[in-house]
């Protein structure tokens, strides 16, 4: 039997000023996850406290996530969750914060589990203490709505996608003032990160009719709104649709998974820290240029957006949006040609067992991926791998 599913949170709740939903929701205690600062300095963490309070609940707080959350956070946030007993979690922020609340639920719920069964995907049924509500703050990791999470592991310097529709949010909830306070550069990165989702999602091994319409729409919102919510950040029609778009591309992704541009990022973000939606972005045109040949799906967006060649249409957009097209030129984190090469082999391999990797449309290998890592890094075609 070929059983599939396409799951969702039960309720998805999206415009300017929705963050007031909270305060509809029933129980006694909430616990809000957030990141670094942002939340608090514009007022959006205080927000949803004072909403969650006025549905009646005593309010708790877990920050200090950071970018590439890590097994110790998740770990202390959990600790303070064991003590508190909330009936909700509440994530506001960037991808980081609602990955790590996610994995935070389930060592709050279960204390016992062990990282490396989450890693194997092994995890328990969860909504035994508490519900689960995502509030994204950027318009990229789509993690409000997907059955994804991505912990780091810093001792071995590893970025382990966890994946369980157990953590599937209850809740989502779009609120686009809050995006709207990304600066330009943050806009950029996560908004080709929303691109790679979509893009990925369309041509994965296991692509549905209930799918490819999300991540094409995704595509189409992406491309037309990213440039404008770059160059004006108080557009407010771009960023509903940015935000939208990000959703629309976590739909699709969560139940047709992922590809190579994922595996990559994933491990080279593990190796120098570099932001995951600029890793997605520069990788994107080398994968895809390395895919073609194993599928004809990328015809239909090169149709649908008006180009002849897809790589070098994302080539030229990254480029409209201030990101390099290669890896050596990476400012944020040095990514030097000598530390370079001394990981390559380890981070191909590493690469190559990523889980995104068995959904990709080409089957591939170490080798390739080696060879796909070389050509984003010294800007040289992968058609011929």
């Amino acid at each position: 039997m070929d059983m599939r599913w396409f799951r969702v949170p039960k309720d998805i709740v999206f415009g300017e000023g929705t963050l007031e939903y909270l305060s509809s929701l029933e129980g006694k205690k909430a616990t809000l996850v957030t990141g670094g600062s942002s939340m608090k300095r514009f007022g959006f963490l205080d927000e949803a406290k004072a909403q969650l309070e006025k549905a009646g609940m005593e309010v708790s707080i877990v920050d200090g996530v950071e970018p590439n959350p890590s097994v110790k956070t998740v770990l202390r946030g959990a600790k303070a969750m064991q003590e508190f007993q909330p009936d909700w979690i509440v994530a506001i922020g960037g991808g980081s914060a609602l990955d790590a609340a996610k994995i935070m639920w389930v060592f709050y719920e279960y204390p016992e589990s062990k990282f490396e069964d989450l890693v194997a995907f092994k995890f328990p049924e969860l909504r035994t203490k508490a519900k689960f509500v995502a509030i994204p703050s950027t318009s990229g990791t789509a993690s409000e709505i997907t059955a994804f999470s991505v912990i780091t592991d810093t001792e071995n310097h590893i970025k382990y996608p966890l994946v369980s529709y157990e953590i599937t949010p209850d809740i989502a909830i779009l609120d686009s003032r809050l995006p709207a306070k990304m600066p330009a550069h943050i806009t950029a990165n996560v908004g080709m990160d929303v691109m790679t989702h979509a893009i990925e999602a369309y041509v994965s091994t296991t692509a549905t009719s209930y799918t490819d319409p999300l991540a094409m729409e995704a595509i189409k919102l992406t491309y037309k709104q990213l440039p404008e919510a770059f160059k004006d950040g108080e557009n407010m029609k771009a960023r509903d649709d940015m935000h939208n778009a990000s959703t629309l591309a976590g739909m699709a992704f969560t139940n047709a998974s992922l590809g190579l541009v994922h595996s990559l990022a994933h491990k080279i973000g593990g190796e120098f820290g570099i932001t995951h939606g600029l890793a997605n972005a520069i990788l994107l045109p080398y994968v895809i240029e390395y895919n073609k040949k194993a599928t004809d799906k990328y015809k239909d967006i090169e149709e649908v957006l008006g180009s002849s060649n897809i790589s070098e249409t994302l080539k030229e957009m990254n480029k409209s949006l201030n990101i390099p097209t290669t890896l050596k030129e990476v400012t944020e984190v040095e990514i030097s040609e000598e530390k370079f090469l001394e990981v390559l082999d380890r981070m191909s391999k590493n690469a190559f067992e990523d889980p995104c990797t068995a959904t990709n449309p080409r089957e591939s290998s170490a080798e390739d991926v080696k060879e796909i890592y070389k050509a984003a890094y010294y800007g040289n075609s992968a058609k011929e791998i």
